[in-house]
């Protein structure tokens, strides 16, 4: 059984990586936010109580009905103290009374009675002192009422930045994603193009290796060699080919005889086909050359393999026919491949062309090579179809638009 994916793993951790960063930088920017709001309410609501309980001393004279959550502390000239009923215990600050009363500048200070603030203001009024203690209990019950609906909209704020990031990692990582199933993909398609190349030089090199051990002369093994250096050309094409495009375009590509690409197709395959017991055969376009616009390289992948294909499901004995023809104009040049082979369930003649699918019945893998002849075909313009029934043989047909 396989691990999991490594490049699935990376962009799952990438996504995370990004989706936890988002929420991280929004969730500084509230806290920087949350902080700002309630320091400067607080500054306010201070500034506000604080002209508040200084008005109070000022302009207060009775100390039996002072406004709510204050309390009022006069000691006249002959040093009398009267004072609010139910004022807070620690109170009046004498200190401050008799500092002002001797002279003294108007005193605000804040203090701290049993776990509540008090913000005391000691003024000189007439001939007495007036002092006016203002509880802060309310502001401190307001800061709390704005800490909590901030610490539920910054919940709210971060389950969103949550749910943000995670969609903007996922569209952020998308093309990396696709990076990645592009390069897998060139991989799977550059080790299945240069399989046949390989193994078609391989054969040559073997039979040139026979050639010399059997004694045979230069004039017998140059067929051999020129097809050698055929095969060398073509993989270099094919490697070529592969780095430029995937999906060559015919307007990207010059013209080209399809003729002349199957006559080199059939002749690279002769050896394969005579070894398995297979009849090989070229029909050409009796009308003649079969032009069509493209890259070379990339046709010749295509032909190369239908044939492969062909042979592929053709036991010995049996017939594959590579057929080409035109009518002329802008009608298309036609390239069929026919066998009289294995065949394939009727049901399959679309998957058949599935990167990688299985038929119906015998589950036999269709692997990649009819897959990427139709990207071939496709990028050029043209259409490719296959018919067949099992143990009848099959037809592959390829259109390409005629060259102008």
């Amino acid at each position: 059984m396989s691990g999991p994916d490594p490049d699935r793993l990376l962009l799952r951790r990438a996504r995370l990586v990004l989706a936890l960063q988002n929420v991280v930088a929004v969730a500084l920017i509230l806290l920087l936010t949350g902080a700002f709001v309630i320091g400067a309410a607080d500054r306010s609501r201070r500034i506000a109580f604080e002209r508040s309980v200084d008005q109070t001393a000022a302009t207060e004279e009775d100390v039996v009905d002072p406004p709510p959550g204050m309390w009022i502390f006069k000691l006249d000239g002959h040093g009398t103290l009267t004072a609010t009923d139910d004022a807070p215990g620690g109170f009046p600050d004498r200190a401050a009374l008799d500092r002002v009363r001797a002279g003294g500048p108007t005193e605000l200070s804040a203090m701290d009675r049993d776990g509540t603030d008090y913000l005391v203001v000691t003024r000189a009024r007439g001939d007495g002192v007036v002092q006016v203690v203002g509880s802060m209990a309310e502001q401190e019950r307001e800061r709390h009422r704005l800490l909590a609906v901030l610490g539920v909209a910054g919940l709210l704020g971060l389950a969103a930045a949550g749910v943000a990031g995670a969609l903007l990692a996922r569209r952020a990582t998308a093309p990396l994603g696709e990076a990645l199933a592009r390069q897998r993909r060139f991989v799977a398609d550059a080790s299945h193009e240069l399989r046949t190349p390989l193994a078609q030089l391989h054969t040559r090199a073997q039979l040139l290796h026979r050639d010399l051990r059997s004694g045979a002369s230069p004039a017998q093994m140059t067929p051999d060699i020129e097809q050698l250096v055929a095969g060398t050309r073509q993989l270099g094409e094919v490697v070529d080919d592969l780095l430029l495009s995937t999906q060559p375009r015919a307007d990207d590509g010059a013209e080209v005889d399809l003729g002349v690409v199957a006559a080199g197709v059939v002749a690279a395959l002769g050896t394969r086909a005579e070894q398995d017991g297979i009849e090989l055969v070229l029909s050409p376009d009796p009308d003649g050359p079969s032009l069509v616009r493209g890259r070379e390289a990339a046709l010749r992948r295509v032909v190369t393999a239908l044939v492969d294909n062909a042979l592929s499901h053709t036991p010995a004995g049996g017939h594959v026919a590579v057929e080409l023809r035109s009518e002329g104009g802008p009608r298309p040049v036609t390239l069929a491949v026919r066998d009289d082979g294995t065949g394939f369930d009727p049901a399959d003649a679309q998957r058949i062309f599935d990167r990688f699918a299985r038929g119906h019945g015998d589950q036999r893998r269709f692997g990649l090579g009819l897959a990427l002849a139709r990207e071939v075909v496709t990028g050029h313009g043209g259409t490719i179809d296959a018919t067949g029934r099992p143990d009848e043989g099959a037809t592959f047909t390829v259109r390409l638009p005629a060259a102008c």
